[in-house]
């Protein structure tokens, strides 16, 4: 961590007769472009598409008198003196690359967000990694909620951090998840505490390598007050803490699966303990939960829920709330949900295991499997991950566009495993695989889908993709 180094705030920015351009529509963009617009700013949203969906949000703007260009994402508008984009923009585009030349600055909605929230904003209490985001962001606020305190869970969540900053309800304390794509376009954030809760490889065609990925990935931890969690089990995450510059006093605060060191939390015969927010750490220890509290119980959601207590204790929050919020927590569908139990064989859809890491996670926590896994591998490799989990695996079903990766990982590092490849690539291959899955299990076994791999080759996301096994499961077992 940096020597103490104390880093201020964003400066107040005027808006009043400033020319923006918002980059893109959607979920951040249109609350963007009316927030500028009611600050006086002469806005102008550009973007890509010009579908259905587009047209009536580009109405909606214009009847407010702001300018929207549809079709055109990649000219800058003359004039234009900040750019607002939504996340998912790339760096390379040539808007931005144009905005470069002209010497005109790039925020995302968070950035956006930080500097409009009034002077006695709610702090933030802020998440990332490759996986386990949303997850870990809902049981904190769960745990906040829990201790009696005004939260709600926002970003990356699919709640606009906009509306949380200038809605009229008041927060204590807000939890926020941020992607990747968001803390690359915030330079100025500077939350309260913050955890990264891993790092793989992953998007690495939007950021160009692995190290830029991290590196935004560190943004997080840019000037915390109180509290920079890392994982103690990715060395990644602790380098990351290594490297960024905080406010005097804040702490690195680690979180395992195991005996927790001073200054960390971790787990001791089944309890969760937290060894970093109690008098003299190097002594005492503090139960938390127990493992039983933590829904689903799973290796990786566990090591969620040591992060979420790892910010909520160092905003203050009792332990008993820990435990009374990990209760209360319910995870999102299409994570690690148990769908069915047919003829002794468990069936449990983890869609949103869109990556080798999230694939990895969910394989830990059962044996033995029957694997569903395939679609758009998004230039991931599976070897790693087949190797770690073969002696798991009773047999594996093929679906997707890049099937092929993974049947190819298999063949190498677990040739004993028995293989169905679907050629098949339409939606209801889900079915078939299903079908092929039940005739592979024994009583005992666990079906899982954890498709290591992005979804929109057959479905429209990994909800669509999910919701398409537990119906395939029913209609089994009807």
């Amino acid at each position: 961590m940096g020597s103490g180094k104390v880093i201020a705030g964003s400066e107040p920015f005027d808006f009043q007769g400033k020319h923006v351009t918002v980059a893109g529509l959607g979920v951040s963009g249109v609350p963007a472009a009316k927030a500028l617009h009611a600050r006086g700013a002469a806005v102008t949203v550009v973007n890509d598409g010009d579908d259905a969906r587009a047209r009536a949000q580009a109405e909606e703007l214009r009847a407010l008198g702001v300018t929207v260009r549809l079709g055109d994402g990649a000219t800058l508008p003359e004039g234009t003196e900040l750019i607002v984009t939504a996340p998912g923009w790339q760096p390379g585009k040539p808007l931005f690359l144009a905005a470069r030349e002209a010497g005109v600055p790039v925020w995302g909605d968070v950035e956006l967000a930080w500097r409009l929230r009034g002077p006695d904003a709610a702090p933030w209490l802020a998440v990332t990694g490759t996986n386990g985001k949303t997850t870990t962001v809902q049981m904190l606020a769960a745990i906040l909620k829990a201790a009696g305190l005004r939260t709600a869970a926002v970003g990356n969540i699919g709640v606009s951090l906009l509306d949380a900053v200038l809605g009229e309800e008041t927060y204590d304390v807000l939890a926020v998840e941020l992607s990747s794509y968001q803390l690359h376009w915030a330079p100025s954030l500077r939350a309260d505490s913050a955890a990264v809760l891993n790092l793989a490889p992953d998007h690495l065609d939007w950021h160009g390598s692995m190290e830029a990925y991290a590196a935004d990935k560190g943004r997080i931890y840019q000037g915390n007050r109180v509290a920079c969690v890392y994982n103690a089990a990715d060395k990644l995450t602790e380098d990351l803490v290594r490297e960024a510059d905080v406010e005097e006093g804040c702490r690195a605060v680690g979180f395992t699966l195991g005996t927790p060191a001073p200054s960390q939390l971790g787990v001791v015969d089944g309890i969760l303990v937290d060894r970093a927010f109690v008098e003299d750490r190097h002594k005492n220890a503090q139960e938390l939960a127990e493992v039983s509290d933590v829904n689903p119980p799973a290796p990786h959601n566990i090591a969620n829920a040591l992060a979420a207590a790892a910010l909520a204790r160092a905003f203050g929050v009792p332990a008993t709330a820990v435990r009374d919020g990990l209760r209360a927590f319910r995870p999102d569908a299409h994570r690690i949900t148990h769908v069915a139990d047919i003829d002794g064989v468990a069936y449990v859809d983890d869609s949103k295991a869109t990556n080798t890491h999230a694939a990895e996670a969910s394989l830990a926590a059962y044996e033995p499997i029957v694997w569903i896994a395939g679609g758009l591998a998004k230039g991931a490799t599976f070897d790693e991950l087949v190797a770690k989990s073969a002696k798991r695996l009773r047999a594996a079903v093929l679906i997707g566009a890049d099937r092929a990766l993974i049947r190819d990982a298999l063949a190498r590092h677990a040739p004993e495993v028995p293989v169905v490849d679907l050629e098949r690539t339409d939606t209801g291959a889900m079915l078939q695989a299903v079908t092929e899955a039940r005739r592979l299990a024994q009583p005992g076994d666990t079906v899982l889908l954890a498709p290591a791999c992005a979804s929109m080759d057959m479905f429209t996301n990994y909800n669509q993709r999910g919701d398409a096994f537990a119906e395939a499961v029913r209609e089994l077992g009807a």
